[in-house]
């Protein structure tokens, strides 16, 4: 069941003066002609902009090359998805019956053009400043993570090294099953540490998305306590 814009603006932690705008963010091209493209567009340059310029502070002495570098690692197609699940969008989409059934709440691509037209939706309905602390606030742990010497480390190699370190074995991805047609499948992937029972699952656009994705929940269970 497909939630209400209303119980987005809880689960995102921003009250809209008029949800109409938040109701087009969350609304993809199969689903109506009034859709969420120009909020993605200019939400990308919102992003662009409030990221590049914590770069920018936070990295006094950075060449353009550095912060360029740094600012492609936090506002690629997987980390802005990964930052979606983090706030459940999927269960807010509005999408056309063809993007329904062929998986498309979880699609990266989905996922991080809904994130990026929820910042222009903050910015039509309020101003700059709004946005720009509201993805502050949403990219705040991964700014925090963020060295001058070092590129953002996708899921999968963080949590090897993390496993590595504890001298357990290597994770081990299993394909589960893919669906949709060959152009827009969405594989499952699960995630499992051989010497323990803890696993988790993961989808995606592609294999490796999915394998991605499995390798982030299970850092996200690791991060709450779970035991290897």
């Amino acid at each position: 069941m497909i939630l209400s814009p209303q119980q987005c603006e809880q689960a995102i932690q921003c009250s809209f003066n008029d949800i109409n705008w938040l109701r087009i963010a969350l609304t993809h091209r199969s689903a109506a002609s009034v859709n969420n493209e120009r909020l993605e567009f200019v939400g990308d340059s919102v992003l662009n902009f409030v990221i590049g310029n914590a770069l920018y502070e936070k990295f006094p002495k950075a060449n353009e090359g550095t912060l360029s570098r740094l600012r492609a690692g936090l506002v690629n197609e997987t980390t802005l998805a990964e930052r979606a699940r983090y706030l459940k969008l999927g269960d807010y989409l509005i999408l056309g019956s063809g993007e329904l059934k062929s998986g498309g709440f979880n699609r990266d691509s989905i996922l991080s053009d809904t994130l990026e037209a929820i910042i222009g939706a903050i910015l039509k309905d309020k101003d700059i400043f709004a946005a720009q602390q509201w993805t502050l606030d949403l990219y705040a742990d991964l700014l925090n993570a963020t060295s001058e010497h070092h590129v953002m480390k996708d899921p999968k190699t963080r949590l090897q090294e993390y496993l590595q370190a504890k001298r357990l074995d290597v994770p081990r991805y299993t394909l589960l099953s893919s669906e949709g047609l060959s152009h827009q499948q969405t594989f499952h992937v699960e995630c499992r540490i051989n010497s323990s029972k803890l696993f988790s699952t993961g989808s995606g656009s592609s294999r490796k998305r999915a394998e991605q994705h499995a390798a982030e929940q299970l850092l996200e269970l690791l991060s709450n306590g779970k035991q290897v």
